[in-house]
């Protein structure tokens, strides 16, 4: 069999967020496509939050190696406060060094066939070019999204220390891969000499884990009441909820929603306590639930028992798809999706017919489509997915992509 050694942040024991999920497949369905995985990442302390749960998921026989790093944030910081370069590209940027050894180390064990790293912490990809450069194996850089833009980050240095590492990923990768065809685009566009190099590979959704949460039994949220879900973080600009509040609290007030027949609730936002300020401000806090972050496998039953779910994305991330919008594609259940009508976002939603859409930034539009929406939901006729379409989207089939990328660069290396 041949192998692939998988350089990435993401990885099990870390708990929170979807990123962890792309890998995570990876590494689990790339066996029956002829590729085994050899994961190189992070000592579990660099991470804030664990679930020794997830552990489980990993394959048993999976050679993972852990490299030292540390989260220069919460770990190398004096009174909260640390030097800025100790984060640059990321926070995890002590990483590098470990990682760098023990890769080389995994390469003269294991002899890999190619090398693999994956966004979105830089540092990784910094790691994936430092194991090409010193071993000369193929490099597949793993994007997902677009790393840097002409005013992100916000500082500079860390600006130009992205479009530094994203240069040289695409100069000297043999894939660059990205999850949305606007990220396609616009990396084509950006870097013409390696256009052919760049291929797109969406995010998707876990077959078997969603079959597992299905067979738990499943109670409404809210009893008597429709819930409208948003599971994940809510980012104050990426995912601005600020008109959806504004819209909410209008509607409550004209007495178009009851408290005790409409919730939304946010599941892991991250960001409750701006989400209580703005619910507050705008009259909306009695429509609203903050709730904790919960198991991955208990998040999908919570998306399965939802009465819809929420998609929040704004026209500043146009080329970009959030992951969990294939999870709750399987999941079956109607969607509201805020977001801009030209982006990649909505064009999956439209792609799927699984929803219904309005604009992230307008509370007119959203106060206009709500109330319908929910009706509909209530009645049992809110639009879902199309069957086929969700079919399309399995990691086993992503992974097959993955590996066929693969198999392409080791027939024209010979390797």
């Amino acid at each position: 069999m041949k192998r692939a050694l998988i350089v990435a942040y993401h990885f099990p024991p870390l708990a929170g967020g979807s990123g962890i999920q792309r890998t995570l497949r990876f590494v689990q369905h790339l066996p029956q496509f002829g590729w085994q995985p050899l994961v190189l990442t992070v000592h579990p302390r660099a991470y804030e939050r664990t679930d020794a749960e997830l552990l489980t998921e990993v394959p048993a026989g999976t050679v993972v190696r852990r490299a030292f790093a540390l989260d220069t944030a919460r770990q190398l910081a004096i009174g909260g406060r640390y030097v800025a370069s100790m984060a640059r590209p990321d926070r995890w940027a002590s990483w590098r060094f470990g990682a760098m050894l023990e890769g080389l180390k995994m390469i003269r064990e294991f002899r890999p066939q190619v090398l693999f790293s994956t966004y979105p912490i830089a540092t990784a990809h910094v790691i994936g070019a430092g194991l090409q450069r010193r071993s000369g194996l193929p490099w597949f850089a793993d994007f997902r999204d677009p790393m840097g833009f002409d005013d992100w980050p916000e500082d500079p240095l860390t600006r130009e220390r992205f479009h530094a590492i994203e240069r040289e990923a695409l100069q000297r990768a043999a894939g660059t891969l990205v999850t949305t065809p606007g990220a396609l685009r616009l990396y084509r566009q950006r870097y013409p000499e390696a256009a052919g190099r760049v291929h797109l590979l969406e995010n998707g959704y876990d077959e078997e884990s969603f079959v597992r949460a299905g067979s738990a039994p499943r109670a409404p949220l809210n009893p008597g009441a429709v819930t409208l879900l948003h599971s994940g973080i809510v980012y104050p600009s990426e995912r601005d909820p600020t008109q959806l509040l504004e819209a909410l609290g209008a509607l409550l007030r004209a007495g178009r929603l009851d408290p005790q027949r409409f919730r939304l609730r946010f599941r892991a936002a991250v960001h409750d306590g701006l989400l209580r300020e703005i619910a507050e401000r705008h009259g909306a806090l009695p429509l609203i639930e903050l709730c904790p972050p919960v198991g991955y496998a208990e998040a999908l039953q919570e998306m399965l028992a939802a009465d819809a779910l929420l998609v929040l994305q704004a026209a500043n991330c146009n080329d970009q798809i959030p992951a969990k919008l294939y999870e709750y594609m399987r999941a079956g259940r109607p969607m509201l999706c805020l977001t801009d009508p030209a982006g990649d976002t909505a064009a999956v939603l439209r792609e799927s017919g699984g929803g219904l859409l309005a604009r992230l930034d307008s509370a007119a539009e959203i106060g206009a489509v709500l109330p319908g929406f929910i009706d509909a939901v209530r009645a049992g006729s809110g639009p879902v997915a199309d069957p086929a379409r969700v079919h399309r989207a399995s990691r086993a089939g992503r992974t097959e992509s993955l590996a066929a990328l693969f198999d392409s660069v080791v027939q024209r290396t010979g390797r």
